[in-house]
C-alpha cells in the first residue's frame, strides 16, 4: 500500500508521466497505470474457507473423516494428530498419494473443530453425544429410624435429558468419585466431557480468566478416566441447566417421600433402576424417548480404564492415650485396638466408612 500511495503522488501531485515513473520505480507502465486507475480502497477480506486447497485430499475425506469420528470414543492423548494421519495415508496408499503434509494438517485441523468443536463455544441448550453435567443436590433420609441430612449426587446428559443420580451422606470428593465410578461402571462407559461448578473438592483455586487451579486428587481422578473437565464461571450455574433441573427431579421424583435406607449400596442400586425407567418417558423436545436418544450418547462415551480406580483418601493421624483419634476438628470420635495407643495410624477414608489400617 505504501508503494501504491508513492507511486500515485508521483503521477497525481508532481505531475511525472507514467514512462517517467516507470524509469524511476523499475515497474511496468501496466501496473502504474493500474494503480492510477484504482478507485476502491477497501482492505480484501479473505474467505475462512480453505476447502479449494484441499481439493486433491478429496479421494481421502471419507477415509480421514471416519479415523477422527472414530477418536471421539479414545482417550485424547490416543487421537490422531495430523502427523499420525500424513503418515498413514502414505503407508496405505504408497506411491500413489501425492498431497503434503501441510496439505493434510490444515485439512485434520479443520475437521477436528468441526467433529469435537470447542466446549466454551456451544450455546446454552446445545451439546454434544456423550458430554454430561455433574452437581450434588440436598437431601433427607432416614437410616436406622434417625433423620439425617445428606446428598445425592446427579448426572444427566443433556443431549438425551438421561439421568442418574446415587445418595451419600455427604459431598466431598470420595463421594464425588465414587457416585461417578458408580455410574461409569452401570452405563459402560465415560463422558468424553463433563461440566462442573467450582466446588472446593475438586477446584482448589480459581485463576484469573477460565484457568483453575485443581486438587491432585481430582486431576488423578480426571485423567484415570481420560474426560475433560469444563467448569462453569463463578455464579453462573445456568451455563450447566440441565443438571439444574435434573438435580431437582431427582428430588421430587425419586427421593419424595424421604427416603428410609437400610443399604446404601442396595438403595443406590434401585436407584440406578428407577433412572432406567424414567429413560422411557419422552424427550420434552425432540420426537424419541430419552433412552433411545441415550444410545447415541452411549456411542460416543470413552471405553473405561482396564484398571479400577482407588477413591478413597488415606490420612496418617495420631491416636491418644486410649487409642481414639479425631475428625473434622473432633466433630467425630473412633477408636482402634489399645496397642495402638499413643501411635501414628494409617486411616482409609471413603465415601461411607472410616477404616483405621
Amino acid at each position: 500500500m505504501t508503494q501504491v500511495h508513492d507511486i500515485r503522488k508521483l503521477y497525481f501531485e508532481e505531475g511525472k508521466s507514467v514512462s517517467a515513473i516507470s524509469k524511476q520505480t523499475g515497474l511496468d507502465r501496466k501496473t502504474i497505470r493500474g494503480y492510477m486507475e484504482k478507485d476502491d480502497f477497501n482492505s480484501k477480506i479473505s474467505s475462512a474457507n480453505k476447502e479449494a486447497s484441499f481439493l486433491k485430499l478429496e479421494p481421502y475425506k471419507e477415509e480421514i473423516n471416519l479415523w477422527l469420528t472414530e477418536d471421539k470414543k479414545a482417550k485424547r492423548k490416543q487421537r490422531h494428530t495430523a502427523k499420525r494421519v500424513f503418515d498413514r495415508l502414505k503407508k496405505i496408499y504408497k506411491g500413489n498419494f501425492n498431497c503434503s503434509y501441510r496439505t493434510v494438517a490444515g485439512y485434520v485441523s479443520g475437521k477436528k473443530k468441526e467433529i469435537f468443536g470447542n466446549v466454551r463455544a456451544y450455546l446454552p441448550l446445545e451439546h454434544s453425544p456423550g458430554e454430561s453435567q455433574a452437581d450434588f443436590g440436598d437431601c433427607q433420609f432416614s437410616e436406622n429410624d434417625r433423620l439425617y441430612s445428606g446428598n445425592y449426587l446427579n448426572l444427566s446428559f443433556p443431549y438425551s435429558n438421561k439421568g442418574y443420580t446415587q445418595v451419600f451422606k455427604g459431598e466431598n470428593a470420595q463421594c464425588l468419585f465414587e457416585g461417578l465410578i458408580s455410574v461409569f461402571s452401570h452405563i459402560g462407559g465415560v463422558p468424553f466431557c463433563i461440566w462442573f461448578d467450582n466446588a472446593s473438592t475438586i477446584v482448589a483455586k480459581v485463576l484469573k480468566g477460565e484457568k483453575r487451579q485443581l486438587t491432585e486428587k481430582f486431576l488423578r481422578f480426571k485423567e484415570h478416566y481420560g474426560f475433560e473437565a469444563v467448569f462453569c464461571n463463578i455464579g453462573a450455574g445456568h451455563e450447566k441447566g440441565n443438571i439444574e433441573a435434573k438435580v431437582g427431579y431427582h428430588r421430587r421424583n425419586m427421593l419424595v417421600p424421604v427416603p428410609r435406607i437400610k443399604s446404601f449400596s442396595l438403595f443406590n442400586k434401585d436407584l440406578f433402576a428407577l433412572c432406567e425407567m424414567d429413560g422411557d418417558r419422552d424427550h420434552y423436545r425432540k420426537e424419541a424417548s430419552h433412552n433411545e436418544l441415550f444410545e447415541k450418547d452411549l456411542s460416543h462415551l470413552l471405553k473405561l480404564p482396564a484398571s479400577p480406580f482407588d477413591p478413597s483418601k488415606y490420612i496418617r493421624i495420631k491416636t491418644n492415650g486410649y487409642g481414639k483419634f479425631y475428625l473434622e476438628g473432633g466433630l467425630h470420635e473412633y477408636s482402634v485396638s489399645p496397642k495402638f495407643a499413643g501411635s501414628y495410624i494409617m486411616v482409609k477414608i471413603t465415601a461411607g466408612s472410616v477404616i483405621p489400617l
